[in-house]
């Protein structure tokens, strides 16, 4: 049980933040870019991926390289256990 609530604490946090909601919402409609997704947000492309990291690490969020194009998408499962009873 205090794994699982050590899980759901660094979800949380990592959902604290309102740039990284607004990248979960995004991802929502589908995968994007992190390029197009930084070009949303007001920072610079290195602050960005700060974030993009802190949603990988928490597995709210998954990425794929291809070439030099990063592609994010959400993580169900993940994202499942918020709703879990």
């Amino acid at each position: 049980m205090a794994q699982y609530s050590a899980v759901l604490d660094g979800v949380f946090v990592a959902l604290a933040d309102p740039t990284r909601r607004a990248v979960i919402r995004r991802l929502g409609r589908g995968p994007a870019s992190v390029g197009d997704l930084a070009s949303e947000a007001p920072m610079t492309l290195p602050s960005f991926m700060k974030h993009v990291r802190v949603l990988e690490s928490n597995g709210l969020i998954r990425t794929t390289k291809s070439g030099r194009v990063r592609t994010c998408e959400l993580n169900q499962e993940q994202l499942a256990r918020l709703v879990e009873k």
